[in-house]
């Protein structure tokens, strides 16, 4: 029985892992998506192309229930990210961040 247990608990382990904090700078690179998401609908279009022409392409339209539903702010959006996914706040604000430009 007691290799049962010893079973059991190793899964229940690795999943308290994956709710741990991680550093707060991962945690802001990760929440530069959600923060574009609130900023507004993002789109993504391809075309292939071959020696015979346009071969097909597609089109994506992604939308944030922060955008579409509460009109959230997307500083907020990405500081309570940061605080959710890493327990502290931004180093910085969003719009201090490398890589984001204002709409």
């Amino acid at each position: 029985m007691r290799g049962g247990a010893q079973m059991l608990l190793v899964p229940a382990l690795l999943g308290l892992a994956a709710c741990a904090p991680i550093p707060v700078e991962q945690a802001e690179r990760a929440c530069m998506t959600d923060a574009r998401d609130a900023r507004g609908p993002r789109t993504e279009m391809g075309v292939g192309v071959g020696s015979h022409g346009a071969r097909g392409g597609f089109v994506q339209v992604g939308l944030s229930s922060d955008y579409i539903i509460m009109g959230r702010d997307p500083s907020q959006v990405f500081q309570e990210c940061v605080q959710r996914r890493s327990g502290q706040m931004p180093r910085r604000p969003l719009y201090d961040q490398p890589g984001w430009r204002a709409p």
